[in-house]
């Protein structure tokens, strides 16, 4: 009887994305690009990495490890397809500077390592390194938050469901 009574509160249940890396946590507002910033990706949130390290911000399974090392979209358990796309324009460094640690089709709980990068060579490139975090399914999720405006350290909330 409780398992059915679960099942049909589950749904009920708001589903939290964690913070993926340790910086300031913005609105998209804030990134200097048009499809972030006027959310042609979806809505969501923008951190300003102060460490180079990008980890799981909820379970789910790695969709798309992308082979530059720039960018991991992840659907998690409760079905939100998310992007995060370190700096703008990093494609250009074709993977230079990033190490990622999980592959396209692993299953990863939250806080499990994805990507490091090296923050001040990317920097030191000219490149702005502020890394959306985006809900590209955003029309499932009308109550979306986001939550900006704060310091935030690694798997903090910064946006429920």
């Amino acid at each position: 009887m409780f398992e059915s009574l679960k099942k049909m509160f589950k749904g009920d249940q708001k589903e939290m994305i964690l913070s993926p890396a340790e910086g300031e946590s913005v609105p998209l507002s804030q990134v200097n690009d048009p499809t972030f910033s006027q959310e042609l990706l979806g809505k969501g949130v923008a951190i300003i990495p102060s460490k180079g390290r990008i980890v799981a911000p909820a379970d789910g399974v790695v969709t798309v490890m992308f082979e530059t090392k720039h960018a991991v979209s992840i659907t998690t358990e409760g079905g939100a397809e998310l992007i995060i796309h370190v700096g703008l324009d990093t494609v250009n460094l074709k993977g230079k500077y990033f190490k990622a640690f999980k592959n396209q089709g692993d299953k990863v709980k939250q806080g499990d390592l994805l990507l490091e990068f090296d923050l001040d060579s990317i920097k030191q490139e000219g490149y702005d390194v502020i890394t959306p975090v985006i809900v590209c399914n955003t029309p499932n999720y009308p109550d979306m938050v986001c939550r900006t405006g704060t310091a935030v350290k690694e798997l903090d909330p910064v946006i429920e469901l």
